[in-house]
Order: structure tokens, then C-alpha cells, then sequence
């Protein structure tokens, strides 16, 4: 295997400027630099990463934290911070966290031991004064950190939340409820706020209409179960996410109500397995690989030195009808 020597040897050059090259450090001649290059390409000389690492703290790494890796959300995304990653030369840790602050500083710490060079959050577990410690670049999604130096790639939930109830109005359901996510997140807030902008004030709504499904498949589904026992005249679900909406389709069935003819779903994020179901999900989908794709471009400029565009970025979800409302 080629060393650093045997190439500076065959492209005349000392190691010193080789290093240069390779750290994308200092000024090196563009015709010195292609020497370099081609040197490194006819031996096929593979860089010691580790041993570059621990002498410049620059591997060419960053983190990437999930809440659920289970969630098919969490994967699609994940997939779109590594294509971009990796087309720039960049490897990805993934970590998931469950959500646990402690799970998630241990992570940290693990990360910052392997001198990673940012770090994308897709979990807000830590409180914005631990993020401000950190001495790398980060970049959330989907849920906003309260720190002023922390860009984010979001869309606007209340607003989503609002257009699938607005439709389920327009397609003539009556009595809709909503099965909202965990209380501490903000974007479950955010969905479950825009349910209330628009049937707060009308006269049959109910606050025992919003139940809890910890945007997890299983609770989904026993949510629904508990709530069409005590709401027999539900007509619609709104949920806040597509797991949710799924588990709230399999109770549905098992109880013997047609979909979408006496009970709608609704759900939230666009995961592909909406699609592959009987019947297709209705839902507002979020852009997920293109909210992933950003978020890793917006870490590169930040570990790169370049300045950002704009701090914060708001993507729009899109309805995508199917089976599960009628037409």
C-alpha cells in the first residue's frame, strides 16, 4: 500500500505540500495540485483517516440524531443527509436517542471523542443551553431549538394541521378528532393547535375529541379504539402523524366501519408506507428527503466556513388524497 512519501516522490513535490492537498490547507499552485491529484490516483493511495484525525481533528464525519429510527420518517430522512454527505465526501454516524436526554448527551459525548465536525439534530431531547456548548456546527430539522445559533429546516405544522381539517370539512365529515403527539414536542403542539384553530368553535367539539397516540403505531391504534367507544359519532380522524393514522385504520377495520364511507384518516409526514396500504393514506406530506438534503448542504457551508442564506428554512407540505377520505 502507498504511503504520503511515494506520492510526494512521484509528483515531485515535498509531503508537506501532499498534506496541503489533502487537508485543503494553504495555497498550493493549481498545476502542483493536479500533480498531487494524479499521483494519488496512479497509486491508489488511500489516506490514513485515523492518524489525520488525530493531528488535525478533521475526519470528515458528522453525527446525524434520531428520535426513532422505527419511524419510517426518521430512515427516509437520514437517507437524504447521507447521499448529500457522502457526494461531498463525508461519512454519517447515525444515533437514536429515544428521545431520552441522557441517551442523547452520551451520544455527544461519544461523537465529539471521534472529533466529529457537525452534527444534525432530529431530536430535541437536549436543552438549547447544551446545544450552545457544543463546539461544532449543528443544524436541526423538523423541530426548532431555542438557540440563536442553531439554523433549522422546518414546515409549518399549525398551518398543515389546519388545511387536513379544512379538508376533511370540505368533504362533508361532521365530527372529527384528533390524535395528537407527545405533549414536550413542539411540532405535536404546533399540529394539535392548528386542530383546535379550526373546530374550537364550532358546536359539537368536544376536548375529549383529542387523544393521545405518542405518534406510535400501537397507541394509535388503542387510542382510536377508546375514543370511538366514547365518541361513537366520530366521522373523521385527524392524526399527527402517519403511524398514528395507520394504527387508527387497523382499529377501524376490526370494528367494521367502511373507510373512508362512515370513517376518515388523515395523517401527517408522507412516509412512503402510507402508500402501500389498504386503503392509501391520506395525509399532509412533508418534502423529507429534500428537508434532509437542505439540512446537510446548510452543515457543510457551516463546517466549510461559508455563510448561510438564511438561518431558518420553511418548507410547504403537500395534501396527497387517497383512499382514506372520499372524493
Amino acid at each position: 500500500m502507498a504511503n504520503i512519501k511515494e506520492v510526494s516522490q512521484l509528483a515531485g513535490v515535498s509531503v508537506a505540500t501532499v498534506s496541503r492537498v489533502l487537508n485543503r490547507s494553504g495555497y498550493v499552485h493549481r498545476d502542483t495540485e493536479q500533480k498531487v491529484l494524479k499521483a494519488i490516483e496512479t497509486l491508489n493511495y488511500k489516506p490514513n483517516l485515523v492518524a489525520r484525525s488525530l493531528s488535525n481533528k478533521k475526519t470528515r464525519t458528522i453525527g446525524l440524531m434520531v428520535p426513532d429510527i422505527m419511524n419510517p420518517f426518521f430512515p427516509e430522512l437520514a437517507r437524504a443527509v447521507e447521499d448529500v454527505m457522502q457526494l461531498y465526501g463525508y461519512t454519517t454516524i447515525l444515533c437514536n436517542s429515544d428521545e431520552k436526554a441522557e441517551k442523547e448527551k452520551q451520544y455527544v459525548q461519544v461523537l465529539e471523542q471521534k472529533y466529529i465536525e457537525g452534527l444534525i439534530l432530529v431530536s430535541s431531547a437536549l436543552s438549547p443551553e447544551e446545544v450552545n456548548r457544543f463546539e461544532v456546527p449543528v443544524v436541526a430539522i423538523d423541530r426548532t431549538i431555542a438557540s440563536e445559533k442553531v439554523p433549522t429546516v422546518t414546515v409549518n405544522n399549525r398551518e398543515g394541521a389546519q388545511q387536513a381539517v379544512r379538508f376533511l370539512l370540505d368533504r362533508g365529515y361532521r365530527k372529527i378528532a384528533h390524535l395528537r403527539g407527545p405533549s414536550q414536542l413542539l411540532n405535536a403542539e404546533e399540529r394539535c393547535r392548528g386542530y383546535l384553530d379550526i373546530v374550537e368553535k364550532l358546536d359539537w367539539f368536544h376536548p375529549g375529541l383529542i387523544v393521545s397516540g405518542d405518534y406510535e403505531m400501537k397507541q394509535g391504534a388503542k387510542a382510536t379504539e377508546e375514543l370511538i367507544q366514547k365518541h361513537p359519532d366520530v366521522d373523521a380522524i385527524f392524526a399527527a402523524n402517519d403511524l398514528m393514522a395507520i394504527g387508527a385504520i387497523r382499529t377501524v377495520q376490526k370494528l367494521g366501519l367502511p373507510i373512508p364511507e362512515k370513517m376518515a384518516v388523515v395523517g401527517y409526514d408522507g412516509i412512503g408506507i402510507g402508500g402501500m396500504i389498504l386503503p392509501e393514506l391520506t395525509t399532509m406530506a412533508q418534502p423529507i428527503y429534500d428537508m434532509g438534503a437542505l439540512a446537510a448542504r446548510m452543515l457543510i457551508r457551516m463546517i466549510e466556513k461559508h455563510s448561510l442564506d438564511s438561518m431558518h428554512h420553511e418548507v410547504q407540505v403537500q395534501l396527497i388524497e387517497r383512499g382514506t377520505t372520499r372524493r
